[in-house]
């Protein structure tokens, strides 16, 4: 059981969307932190510590949605786990698609984990808390 706090890159254009999972993660009291970006380009810039980003800290966990501007969130998926420096770190589908071809897409392109959003709020507030108790308890990462 992990007891260092976790950093979650949430890559969401929607801004309801993220702020929904970034109030939830706060309220379910999972310590962490929570940084975000709303296009697929930033959301490599900031993995990759490039401009505007130089001075992030790492992410522990990706939170990727798949329709993202500019770069898509799969092809997001596919240069992280295509990038040494980066494929250690876990990557989270976190969508309104539940269509299996993006799902197949994903798990083919090492996906560590691939969450539809449900519709119903209930339902959203209790899995953006389990997903963060997850991550950030039971999770073991890396070294």
């Amino acid at each position: 059981m992990s007891t260092q706090p976790v950093r979650f890159l949430l890559v969401e254009d929607d801004d309801s969307h993220a702020l929904l999972v970034m109030r939830n993660l706060e309220r379910a009291r999972v310590v962490n932190t929570v940084d975000r970006v709303s296009d697929g380009a930033a959301a490599l810039a900031y993995l990759r510590a490039e401009a505007p980003y130089q001075a992030r800290v790492a992410p522990d966990v990706v939170l990727l949605d798949l329709k993202l501007p500019k770069i898509d969130g799969l092809e997001v998926l596919e240069r992280i786990k295509n990038d040494e420096q980066l494929r250690k770190i876990p990557v989270v589908i976190l969508t309104t698609s539940d269509a299996d071809r993006d799902r197949a897409r994903a798990y083919n392109s090492h996906v560590n984990s691939y969450v539809v959003k449900p519709i119903d709020f209930e339902q959203f507030q209790s899995m953006i808390r389990d997903l963060g108790f997850y991550w950030a308890i039971w999770n073991c990462r890396p070294q």
